[in-house]
C-alpha cells in the first residue's frame, strides 16, 4: 500500500473564503489520485491569516492568537502527509474567526450586537459556548474578554458561509471517495494541546491525547493499534481525557458506514520552543517521524477494515 506509482499528487485544491482578505481561500485540499492510503488528515485550528478589520476587533491580538491557534501544528500534518500519501486538509481562516470544530449552534449569541437571531432564541447554550470556546471565542483565562465591539449577525453568517459549511463539506466529500475506493475512510482530526499535567505525581504527563467519543467514532481495533504503536514509538498516550474529540468526530464519524474518526492532540512541548510560539527544528523532526509512523500503522487497519466491508467499489 502507498507505492502506486500512476498516483499524482493536486497541486492544492483551494477552497471557501477568509471575509475580510478578497481572494484569499479558507483551506487547501492536498491528495492524490488514486488515493494512496484510506486516510484524511484534517487540521482545523492551526490557520494563521487575520484579516485587519479581525486584528482591530481584537483587545489583545497577539496573546490570544498564541493561545486559540493549535501553533503550526499544521506543519506536522503535512510532513506526515507528504510521507504516507494521506490527503490532507488545512484551514487558513483562524479560530479567532469562527471554530470549524463547533456546531453551527454552539454560539454564545450575546456576542451579537441584537443577540440571537429569531430562529435561535430560547436555545440553550451549549457547555463550550458557557465556557468561552464556542463557534466565535469570546473569552480565555487570563485575557478575559477577546472582543472590543459585539459582531454583527452579517459578519457571522459571511464566516458561515465562506469558512465554515464548505470546510465541512470538503472533509464529507473527501471521506466519501476514500471510502468508494477503499471500504473504509479515517478521519484523522489533528490538533495541539497545551502540556497536560501527569494523572498522578511522579508520572510522566501525556504527550499525546487520542480521542474517539468514548468509542463512538472508530472501531476499537483503530484505537487499539494507535495506542500499541505509541507506546512503540515511547510517547506517552492518554484516551478522550481531557480531549475525547469535538464537533468535526461528531459530524462525519460514520463507523457503521465505514467512516472512522479520530482526533489526535500533539503536546506543544514536544515540537515548539520553550515559550511554546516557535518550531524547535530537533524535536519537530523526530515527532514527525513518530506521527508519520502511527499514521502508517492506522492507514494498515484502516485498509484492512475495508477488505472486510460490502463496498463493491473497494480496492483490492
Amino acid at each position: 500500500m502507498g507505492d502506486n506509482p500512476t498516483s499524482r499528487e493536486s497541486a492544492g485544491l483551494k477552497g471557501g473564503a477568509i471575509p475580510g482578505l478578497a481572494g484569499q481561500a479558507a483551506f487547501t485540499l492536498t491528495r492524490r489520485e488514486p488515493s494512496l492510503v484510506p486516510v484524511l488528515i484534517a487540521v482545523p485550528h492551526a490557520g494563521r491569516l487575520y484579516p485587519p478589520e479581525l486584528l482591530g476587533r481584537m483587545r489583545r491580538p497577539g496573546e490570544t492568537a498564541l493561545r486559540l491557534e493549535d501553533r503550526y501544528v499544521d506543519l506536522l500534518a503535512s510532513a506526515v502527509a507528504r510521507e504516507t500519501g494521506a490527503a490532507l486538509l488545512v484551514a487558513h481562516a483562524p479560530r479567532a474567526m469562527i471554530d470549524l470544530n463547533r456546531a453551527p449552534g454552539e454560539m454564545d449569541w450575546d456576542m451579537l450586537r441584537f443577540g440571537a437571531p429569531p430562529g435561535r432564541r430560547g436555545e440553550r447554550m451549549s457547555r463550550r459556548a458557557r465556557s468561552g470556546l464556542g463557534l466565535v471565542p469570546r473569552r480565555l483565562p487570563g485575557i478575559g474578554e477577546l472582543w472590543r465591539r459585539p459582531l454583527e449577525e452579517r459578519d457571522l453568517e459571511a464566516r458561515l458561509e465562506g469558512v465554515h459549511r464548505p470546510y465541512h463539506t470538503t472533509i464529507s466529500d473527501n471521506l466519501g471517495r476514500i471510502r468508494a475506493r477503499w471500504g473504509a475512510a479515517l478521519l484523522v482530526d489533528m490538533h495541539s494541546m497545551p502540556p497536560l499535567s501527569p494523572h498522578m505525581p511522579g508520572e510522566p504527563a501525556p504527550e499525546i491525547v487520542l480521542g474517539d467519543r468514548f468509542g463512538a467514532t472508530c472501531e476499537g481495533v483503530l484505537c487499539a493499534a494507535a495506542f500499541d504503536e505509541l507506546n512503540r514509538q515511547r510517547l506517552i498516550a492518554a484516551h478522550n481525557r481531557p480531549y475525547a474529540g469535538g464537533y468535526v468526530l461528531e459530524r462525519h464519524a460514520a463507523p457503521e458506514q465505514g467512516i472512522h474518526a479520530l482526533q489526535v492532540e500533539i503536546c506543544r512541548s514536544t515540537y515548539l520552543d520553550e515559550r511554546l510560539a516557535e518550531p524547535a527544528e530537533d524535536t519537530m523532526a523526530a515527532i514527525i517521524l513518530s506521527l508519520t509512523a502511527l499514521v502508517r500503522r492506522l492507514a494498515d487497519e484502516t485498509a484492512a477494515l475495508g477488505r472486510g466491508a460490502q463496498f463493491p467499489q473497494a480496492a483490492e
